[in-house]
């Protein structure tokens, strides 16, 4: 039975690109396979078409099922589906995995047509820039000229940025969810703790793991831990475990007592045995590297200059990781250029993951904002 609201049982696609694609880095990727999803139907003017672009660990399963049996539907689940905020009855919804990706794009774990072996540490890091090109090769093998929006949360908002910097002609409009324009130091050094967990962990080979059985998992599992902690707000640590622990007294050992290290060490231990670490890695790298105005505040009005898409921007007041100030030095070289922007801040306990939430004011204000694009 189909779930009410739901896009229903879905199928992955493949889009496979055989013209070069050249990236930041001078590397030049000859060919490439895109992993990507669609839900809804294009209409025929062809302009209902909407971009998803996922976060770090996020892939191109936004929504439904694979099977009947299948526990757990797509990520952004909530959000998309018939009458949903980004309705499907409307519009034609499309998810797509990044390059380097761990779910089926051209990434580490692909085999390298040259040597005939998984790619492993050979392959090089992507860039926003990098996917946001392959993502406009894709849009285009699918015959439509013109989007009417790119979204993203965090990682996937950045993507939405510079999809309206590169490719100004081409979509209509760019909604901003918990992002910003640059990392600040304090954001880079957390990936690079999480890196260095997983290139410091033995199994982990310089990346080249995939023809033994053994996995760096170790180093993956802290670094999601790690994730976890700067994603959540402290209201939300402190309500959900506080100091609760799992046995009555404490056992003065080094084992798990706490829930709050149960609940870390389960969502790294889950993580682990489905993400790829040269992935994890690489778009770590990528959200690193991203500063379209290369640190000057004064640079992004400049930069934001050929813009002709319109703008939605979100941010929580409980996300430190991406503050609400950094969603307004983007609304504020938006205004620079009078190009027409709304911004939202939305009160809600959830820390960065708020944004993943099914918080009612925050899907209420996407929803009205869809429901005006077409």
């Amino acid at each position: 039975m189909k779930e009410k609201n739901s896009v229903g049982i879905v199928k992955s696609k493949k889009f496979v690109c055989k013209n070069p694609l050249k990236l930041n880095s001078g590397f030049l990727l000859k060919e490439f396979e895109l992993a990507y999803e669609t839900y809804g139907k294009l209409n025929l003017k062809r302009d209902n078409a909407v971009l998803v672009c996922h976060a770090l660990s996020g892939d191109h399963h936004l929504a439904g099922r694979y099977s009947s049996s299948d526990k757990h539907p797509g990520w952004w689940d909530s959000l998309i589906g018939p009458n949903k905020p980004l309705d499907t009855n409307k519009f034609f919804v499309i998810g797509v995995n990044n390059l380097g990706g761990s779910h089926g794009s051209t990434g580490p774990k692909s085999i390298n047509a040259k040597t005939k072996k998984p790619w492993g540490s050979d392959f090089p890091i992507a860039t926003v820039e990098d996917w946001v090109n392959s993502h406009e090769a894709l849009i285009t093998s699918l015959n439509i000229s013109k989007l009417a929006a790119v979204i993203g949360g965090s990682l996937g908002g950045m993507q939405a940025i510079q999809w309206a910097i590169k490719f100004p002609k081409r979509i209509k409009h760019a909604v901003v969810i918990a992002a910003a324009p640059n990392l600040t130091a304090q954001n880079i050094a957390f990936n690079e703790v999480a890196r260095q967990s997983i290139i410091t962990d033995p199994d982990f080979n310089k990346g080249n793991y995939y023809e033994g059985e053994i996995r760096p998992r170790r180093g993956l599992r802290i670094a999601r831990m790690l994730g976890h902690i700067t994603y959540l707000s402290d209201d939300v640590m402190g309500s959900k475990f506080g100091r609760k622990l799992k046995y009555k007294d404490y056992q003065y050992n080094f084992n798990t007592e706490f829930e709050i290290e149960s609940y870390l060490n389960y969502q790294g231990d889950k993580f682990a045995k489905e993400f790829d670490a040269n992935t994890y890695i690489r778009m770590t790298k990528a959200l690193d590297y991203y500063d379209p105005a290369n640190g000057s505040k004064r640079n992004l009005s400049k930069v934001f200059k050929k813009i002709k898409s319109k703008f939605l921007v979100v941010s929580f007041t409980s996300d430190w990781r991406f503050s609400p100030n950094r969603s307004k030095e983007i609304v504020k070289a938006l205004l620079d250029n009078n190009i027409d922007v709304k911004y939202a801040e939305i009160t809600a306990a959830s820390g960065h993951d708020a944004f993943l939430m099914e918080e009612p004011r925050y899907h209420a204000i996407l929803q009205s904002y869809f429901n005006k694009m077409l």
